[in-house]
């Protein structure tokens, strides 16, 4: 049986179509975030599927901030970000990746995660998981370990989860999967 929180969740992602670009099916999560209730219970089932021993929760710009920071506070852990270059002040490791759609490049403080942490990574969405194995990299290049990633949506269609875990991810939590 489906959480009614879940349900309630995946109810309201809308889809655009062409969106950055043609041929992009783009998931738009901002009606959770508009919806008191079906937020708060996002929150509620990613914290509970969260693992116990966690030192931190990393998110990926931007809406990964939207559920790794709040997610943060209910663990009642620190929340470091993962940024698009140029956006962070200090001194940082910078790692280039692929989308489904074009290149990026994403960065990191060197002294957002201490060796030896173990890492909650967050975002809203797991399409090809380029974007994750970037952050996964800048976050094992600092000495932490990724304990277990979680995404709001995974899109099944385009083989993140196995790009993934061909990567060494054991441990993935996927709220809503569709296409």
């Amino acid at each position: 049986m489906t959480d009614p929180r879940v349900a309630r969740a995946a109810a309201l992602i809308r889809n655009v179509p062409d969106f950055p670009r043609p041929g992009i099916q783009f998931k738009d999560i901002t009606p959770i975030l508009g919806d008191t209730r079906a937020f708060r219970g996002v929150m509620d089932v990613l914290a509970e599927q969260a693992p116990n021993d966690i030192d931190l929760v990393c998110g990926v710009e931007s809406r990964g901030f939207l559920f790794g920071a709040p997610l943060a506070l209910q663990l009642g852990v620190p929340f470091a970000p993962i940024r698009k270059p140029g956006k962070l002040p200090s001194t940082v490791v910078e790692e280039h990746f692929d989308l489904e759609y074009g290149s990026s490049m994403l960065a990191m403080h060197t002294d957002a995660v201490q060796p030896g942490q173990r890492v909650l990574l967050a975002d809203d969405l797991l399409a090809t998981g380029g974007t994750l194995i970037a952050s996964i990299k800048l976050i094992e290049r600092l000495g932490a370990t990724v304990a277990q990633v979680q995404v709001v949506i995974e899109m099944t269609d385009l083989d993140g989860r196995e790009n993934l875990v061909g990567f060494g991810v054991r441990d993935l939590y996927a709220m809503i999967q569709t296409h």
